[in-house]
């Protein structure tokens, strides 16, 4: 199921970092970063009342503005306001209304997206209200006083926001086709991909209109089976403000990403493997996605005997945090290994959604314990009690403990090790939760 997006948006200096910081802090949700990948926090996971959304804040609008660098934040923050479900716009009311909020609700009415208006800086909530009501002059719904900074109403205001996504049980028959995502930087050849499938198997397929204005889902049949690939091509338009922009072509790699089953990652075989690369399999692999490394124009490459290995460790050590990835060596100009794509991503999907008997898992971790004995401290030594499978797409392990603290990440990724040592799990990251339950010898 896709996880609603939120995007905050607004004129400059109303609060709207402000707001995202106080709904991604910790008294919220854990925001996760990724082992080895540094991001821009321009987007964060928000759970509240069991609803997990992704959220996006953008640079101010100033709709009239001539100026390169705001008018780039304008388009900055349409592809933000395309890309989200909901949209939280974001006043302030001790400036007051202003024209340029008026020119913003117009934009978002545009949209036809659900708008939540948010009123900022309301600390002193009797004295404000009626400064709040002036923003009833927008036209644009109900507005909801808060004060980021100091935390008050965001209940209400996120209560307003979860109302509008979609209900669960009317999202059940959804679209059974394997979902792949095409991510990468510019320029590395992710349409040419697309293109070379379609061509190579001679299918008239229909454009499906994706969730973006440039993301596009292409249907593409290959031995009897139909795949749906998200394209995310020219996801990021030429500018000088380069930096700026690379920030927002995340934002809809988080999208396409959350659409996906698997996520093919593509490299430029010339350019090698960068930590942008990087950053985009982190994204894949923090939403625990089956994972591809699409390595394209490999016919570019001068190859002796030892090149390909000497590729695959580069890439293995700048992608170290996932080695469960699978990495393909193709040339989407040439049709190169293209066959091995759907095989690769049927084997994916397969290991995705493998399930492991509870009596198989507790014999292997009776043989872990066995060989290699859990850390202790001060004394007291972790007991590990019994482990279960409880979910697929990642596979999800719940393992119940005596002391979490005592439950290291070295000894985790031990256990995950042993795991796949049985089952391989090839593509697809392996999710552990860890449980505490009392010592049964107290």
């Amino acid at each position: 199921m896709k996880k609603p997006i939120v995007a905050i948006v607004g004129r400059p200096n109303v609060g709207k970092s402000t707001l995202f910081n106080a709904l991604a802090g910790e008294n919220i949700s854990i925001v996760k970063d990724t082992p080895g990948v540094t991001r821009d926090r321009i987007y964060a996971d928000v759970e509240w009342l069991n609803y997990n959304f992704t959220l996006i804040d953008t640079g101010g609008i100033e709709p009239d503005s001539g100026d390169l660098i705001l008018a780039q934040m304008r388009e900055q923050a349409q592809i933000a306001i395309d890309t989200a479900d909901v949209i939280i716009f974001i006043v302030d009311v001790r400036q007051g209304l202003v024209d340029a909020d008026s020119k913003v609700a117009d934009m978002l009415r545009r949209s036809r997206k659900p708008v939540v208006l948010t009123v900022n800086k309301a600390d002193q909530y009797e004295k404000s209200l009626p400064d709040v009501y002036e923003f009833y002059n927008l036209g644009i719904g109900d507005p909801v006083p808060i004060s980021a900074a100091a935390k008050q109403g965001l209940g209400e205001l996120l209560d307003i926001v979860v109302g509008y996504f979609p209900d669960p049980q009317e999202e059940s028959n959804e679209d059974e086709r394997p979902r792949i995502a095409v991510v990468g930087k510019p320029n590395v050849g992710k349409s040419s991909l697309i293109n070379k499938l379609l061509g190579e198997n001679r299918v008239i397929v229909s454009d499906i209109a994706g969730t973006t204005r440039d993301a596009i889902d292409t249907a593409v049949r290959w031995n009897g089976r139909e795949y749906v690939f998200i394209d995310t091509a020219g996801l990021r338009r030429k500018s000088k403000i380069k930096e700026e922009l690379e920030k927002y072509s995340i934002i809809r790699t988080v999208t396409a990403v959350d659409r996906a089953d698997v996520v093919a990652v593509v490299i430029d075989a010339l350019e090698g493997v960068t930590e942008q690369d990087a950053k985009i399999a982190g994204i894949a692999h923090d939403r625990g996605k089956g994972i591809l490394i699409v390595v394209n124009k490999w016919d570019a490459i001068e190859k002796d005997d030892k090149t390909i290995y000497k590729y695959t460790a580069k890439i293995r050590e700048t992608l170290s945090f996932m080695p469960y990835a699978e990495i393909l060596f193709v040339s989407a100009q040439t049709g190169q290994r293209l066959a091995r794509l759907f095989e690769t991503i049927d084997m994916i999907i397969e290991n995705q959604s493998m399930r492991i008997a509870t009596g198989v898992l507790n014999e292997i971790l009776s043989e872990s314990v066995a060989l290699q004995q859990p850390p202790s401290d001060k004394g007291r030594r972790l007991r590990l009690y019994y482990i279960t499978q409880v979910s697929i797409k990642p596979p999800t392990f719940v393992l119940f403990v005596n002391d979490r603290q005592l439950m290291h990440f070295s000894y985790t990724r031990y256990l995950e090790n042993r795991i796949r040592d049985t089952f391989g799990f090839r593509g697809t990251s392996l999710k552990f939760i860890i449980r505490e339950r009392k010592d049964k010898e107290k």
